[in-house]
């Protein structure tokens, strides 16, 4: 499984921005059509808000993609 470390420089970031931060597709909008087909878990369990709040020490899963969040 590829693992990405992306580094939160703020509070928070909506999921559908974090996949696109993280360079797992190419705008927001596909973000959200990645979270409503239910791809994407976070800490181990499907999400299905596109915009959920995602966290430092949060890990994000797509597939055998691991994107694990950290405070900068």
């Amino acid at each position: 499984m590829q693992t990405i470390e992306f580094q939160l420089d703020r509070d928070h970031v909506e999921l559908n921005q974090l996949l696109k931060l993280a360079g797992v597709c190419d705008s927001g909008g596909a973000g959200k059509a990645l979270v409503a087909s239910g791809a994407v878990s976070v800490d181990g369990a499907v999400e299905l808000r596109k915009t959920c709040k995602i966290r430092a020490g949060q890990v994000v899963t797509l597939d055998d993609l691991r994107i694990v969040v950290a405070a900068s």
